[in-house]
């Protein structure tokens, strides 16, 4: 006889892989995201505005960072920051074997 208290209703899955990819690539999405277009290519469109400035749909760059930009470059630095200790985290979690989801080895 079985207690059933004791024994779960879905037994307990160990995915047996190795973590510390997806924290590399959502870390690596994360930097390139937040300090490639969020700061970097921000500063550069600014940079390259014309005296005039230039119209995209409703938004003007100009040559001078307005509200919208200086928010956009603070965002992006908190994302690429958080992309930086996802990275960190990857590298000090354990090593395990690189698998596919969802096959059994």
């Amino acid at each position: 006889m079985v207690d059933l208290q004791e024994t779960p209703a879905v037994p307990p899955f160990d995915p047996k892989g190795d973590v510390r990819i997806g924290y590399h690539i959502a870390g690596g999405i994360l930097v390139t995201l937040g300090w490639g277009f969020g700061v970097v290519g921000n500063l550069v469109l600014h940079w390259l505005a014309p005296s005039g400035g230039y119209r995209l749909y409703r938004v003007v760059i100009a040559g001078s960072l307005g509200p919208y930009a200086w928010a956009l470059l603070g965002f992006g630095l908190f994302v690429g920051a958080f992309g930086v200790v996802l990275i960190a985290v990857a590298r000090g979690a354990p090593q395990g074997p690189v698998v596919l989801p969802g096959y059994d080895y």
